[in-house]
C-alpha cells in the first residue's frame, strides 16, 4: 500500500498543486519585433519609409548572379497582367532613344532556351527580381568580391 501511495497519489498530488497555482507575470512589458512594445488594443505609429534612390547611376552586384537593381523612382508604374511600364523606356526597340538600359537577351528566352521576338511571360513582372533602393545604410556588411576583380598570385610565385 505504501508503494501504491508513494508511486501513483504523492505525484499526482504534486501534478495537481502545480495545475491550480497561477502563472507568475514578468515585471517587464512584453515586446514583440513587429509590434514594439505597444498593446494589441493599440495601433502603433509606423516607423517612417526611407526615401527611394533616384541616382540613375548603375550599382554595383552584392553577389554572383545578382539582378541588377532598378537606380531610380518607381511609384506609380503600372505592373501588372495589362501593362508594363518599364517597357516604355526598357525595351530593346525603345532603349537607344530613352537611354535606359535594355532588357537582358535572357528575357526574351522561354523555358527550353529558345528565344523569341517577345519578352518571356516568366520574365514579364520586372520587380520580381529587379527592386529600388532606399536611401539608407545596409542593415548587413557585407564583403563580396566579383570573380573579375579577384586578383592572381604570379604563376612563378609559391601560395
Amino acid at each position: 500500500m505504501r508503494t501504491l501511495l508513494a508511486v501513483v497519489i504523492v505525484p499526482l498530488v504534486a501534478l495537481a498543486a502545480l495545475a491550480i497555482a497561477q502563472p507568475t507575470v514578468p515585471d517587464l512589458p512584453f515586446h514583440d519585433s513587429l509590434r514594439g512594445t505597444a498593446p494589441l488594443n493599440e495601433e502603433p505609429k509606423p516607423p517612417l519609409i526611407v526615401p527611394t534612390e533616384n541616382k540613375d547611376v548603375i550599382r554595383g552586384l552584392n553577389y554572383a548572379q545578382q539582378p541588377p537593381t532598378i537606380p531610380h523612382k518607381i511609384d506609380n508604374y503600372q505592373l501588372d497582367k495589362n501593362a508594363n511600364r518599364c517597357l516604355a523606356c526598357h525595351a530593346r526597340s525603345r532603349a537607344e532613344e530613352s537611354g535606359a538600359v535594355p532588357v537582358a537577351v535572357s528575357h526574351y528566352m522561354d523555358r527550353d532556351g529558345t528565344v523569341s521576338g517577345h519578352l518571356s511571360p516568366r520574365r514579364y513582372f520586372c520587380t520580381q527580381c529587379h527592386v529600388p533602393q532606399a536611401d539608407t545604410k545596409p542593415l548587413v556588411g557585407n564583403s563580396f568580391v566579383a570573380v573579375e576583380d579577384i586578383k592572381q598570385a604570379p604563376k612563378n610565385q609559391k601560395r
